[in-house]
């Protein structure tokens, strides 16, 4: 690091998307659609939820735990991208770089651990449909669901705590959409190893193993399809997986091209973009996902407008 400028830097600069000012307009009111899609879609989600006796089962459950994590965390990014855009650059203190970047591990951490137990959700009424109830109580899934916030929780707090005592010295630039680990680890100076080392276990544990839980369901699943006889009951058993699938395949499949892979020779461009994609467009999709692939969320939408239609029905 010699020769480096060793000023330490208490504010941040994000200039994500500012390169080319003609895009800046069109990409902020694209953004913001997405953002306001995304608040109407999951709030609605939730609501038909809470509203629809028929919905409340535990897949739903978990169901409303997610669109809500979905609006939390996209919450947390689009604003501050907005911002950015709107005023062709936004200057972040560290401290306020640092609770993004915790509420953003908090939020995507707990939405990685839902899917995991959704997919286990999917696994005993497969495998073991007698059971289900007795498996699938509701003390076990408001379990499931807290012990979800707490571990994403621990880990959150100690990938922050981590990863801002690391030094900051020379340049404040971050050209990316928010506080990622990525683009700050960039910035730091000194031996950062210990600190990587750490923060690379906790992200180790917290993806890799919902994906294994993960893989590990559908492994059962599909074995169970397979001794199913007629094509129409294997069809059925598995449109029941297809929304989750759906979901799984869109928030992991970007995450692990964002965070799992070799990052040289990456451009910045990309992590951009598969970031815009992890962010604002996954949380946008997931009610529509769950909404066009599913009977019985179709059927309370219906429900529910037909009584908005008609005052006073019940």
């Amino acid at each position: 690091m010699a020769g480096r400028n060793r000023t330490s830097v208490t504010e941040f600069f994000l200039t994500a998307f500012t390169q080319r000012p003609e895009r800046e307009l069109p990409l902020f009111l694209l953004f913001l659609s997405f953002y306001l899609t995304t608040l109407l879609g999951n709030a609605g989600m939730i609501i038909l939820i809470r509203g629809d006796l028929r919905l409340h089962t535990p897949m739903y459950f978990f169901l409303s735990h997610l669109s809500f994590v979905d609006m939390c965390y996209s919450s947390i990014i689009v604003p501050q991208m907005l911002v950015v855009l709107w005023e062709q650059g936004a200057a972040i203190s560290q401290a306020r770089c640092a609770a993004q970047f915790f509420l953003f591990t908090f939020f995507a951490s707990i939405d990685c651990y839902l899917l995991a137990i959704m997919a286990y959700d999917r696994y005993v009424p497969v495998c073991q449909p007698l059971l289900y109830v007795t498996i699938v109580t509701e003390r076990t899934r408001v379990g499931l669901v807290t012990g979800a916030y707490v571990a994403g929780f621990t880990s959150a707090f100690i990938r922050t705590v981590t990863a801002f005592t690391l030094s900051f010295c020379g340049g404040n630039e971050i050209d990316f959409i928010f506080c990622d680990l990525p683009p700050l680890l960039k910035l730091t100076c000194g031996d950062s190893y210990t600190q990587e080392v750490v923060i690379i276990m906790f992200a180790i544990f917290v993806m890799p193993t919902c994906i294994v839980v993960i893989l590990v369901s559908y492994l059962f699943i599909v074995l169970a399809i397979l001794r199913i006889r007629s094509a129409g009951g294997r069809t059925k058993t598995f449109s029941t997986c297809a929304s989750h699938l759906t979901a799984v395949a869109l928030f992991f499949g970007t995450l692990i091209f964002m965070y799992l892979r070799d990052n040289s020779g990456q451009s910045s461009e990309g992590d951009r973009v598969v970031s815009v994609l992890y962010t604002v467009v996954t949380p946008m999709l997931n009610p529509f996902i769950y909404s066009l692939r599913n009977k019985e969320v179709k059927e309370a939408v219906r429900k529910s407008l037909s009584q908005s239609m008609v005052p006073g029905r019940p």
